[in-house]
């Protein structure tokens, strides 16, 4: 792969070294390094400049076609779906509380902790009633929702980063309206890419999810999966960068729809910070291993598919404690 910007060339990468391909902004790709990625297993996306996803290169569909029509009647049943939306969403709560916690123990004030200490407690009584609600996902999803509400809620406890451009009020998504849901959104795209791509690699098919309703172009079973990955992976890398300042208000503009995105200097900060997180190890809970974080979605996928198979009584989602 060869990077050129205008006719200088920029950089030179052999094909095999990387894992995917994101592209932001107006950078193109030609057909013929489209053919080579589709060839070489290397996902390649589109993404605009706020990280919205655009469009996605494959090559023709691979996998076990047995694996995916047991995917697709699983998914047609209430219960089965049920049973795994119902670990997905579990795992979320999990490791959003495991944030505030972290939160708790590390820099928390008499004011703070109030706050987050009840959040804890709130997300604890939702979680519990998630393990006891029946096999209905409507209910399923409003806990999800509940949770989520309760989480973001206190999400500002946990900035430390005295610049008022770095207050967060509210989740907002399209467009994020500040700095701090400009880099979660940021990051939430790039880990979808991650995770559609482990699920390819396994063999599912990423756009017939269990959690989230089957929709034209909407890949939900990537979806499904970053749910239980997202305060871990991506939240804990948001507060990172704004608690250690490294990012500043400069790396994002406002856009003429009232929109904020990240600057070309923030989205290289972003990404660099993205990357070193993935290089972090932590033991999965179910393997009983070290791996790196960039693996988790792989690992994730692969426990998925096992379960779905077979092979599983039960799919065991990551969490972090």
């Amino acid at each position: 792969m060869v990077v050129r910007v205008g006719d200088e060339e920029r950089a030179r990468f052999p094909i095999h070294i990387l894992e995917g391909i994101v592209c932001f902004s107006y950078v193109g790709a030609s057909p013929a390094l489209m053919e080579l990625c589709a060839e070489s297993g290397v996902a390649l996306s589109f993404l605009s400049e706020s990280g919205k996803f655009l469009a996605r290169v494959t090559g023709p569909t691979t996998g076990n076609v047995l694996l995916r029509r047991r995917q697709y009647r699983m998914a047609d049943d209430m219960s089965e779906s049920a049973a795994i939306a119902r670990n997905i969403i579990a795992a979320k709560i999990t490791n959003s509380r495991a944030v505030l916690r972290r939160a708790l123990s590390d820099h928390a004030d008499a004011a703070t902790e109030e706050k987050l200490h009840r959040a804890v407690v709130e997300l604890t009584e939702i979680l519990q009633r998630v393990f006891d609600c029946p096999d209905d996902l409507e209910a399923l999803r409003g806990l999800e929702g509940q949770a989520a509400n309760v989480y973001f809620g206190v999400f500002n406890e946990l900035i430390r980063n005295p610049d008022p451009a770095f207050r967060f009020d509210t989740r907002t998504r399209r467009p994020p309206r500040d700095p701090v849901n400009a880099l979660l959104s940021f990051l939430y795209a790039l880990l979808r890419h991650d995770v559609q791509s482990a699920l390819e690699t396994v063999g599912l098919d990423p756009y017939v999810g269990f959690l989230h309703t089957d929709r034209p172009g909407r890949p939900s079973l990537a979806l499904d999966l970053m749910e239980e990955l997202r305060p871990y992976v991506a939240d804990r890398l948001v507060l990172t960068l704004v608690n250690r300042k490294q990012v500043s208000a400069k790396d994002f503009v406002s856009s003429e729809t009232g929109g904020v995105l990240l600057t070309d200097e923030g989205r290289k900060k972003v990404l660099g910070a993205w990357q070193e997180r993935k290089r972090e190890t932590v033991e999965h809970p179910f393997l009983e291993e070290k791996i790196q974080v960039g693996l988790i979605p792989y690992a994730q996928a692969l426990l998925l598919a096992r379960y779905i198979r077979g092979d599983l009584e039960g799919y065991p989602p990551f969490t972090w404690r």
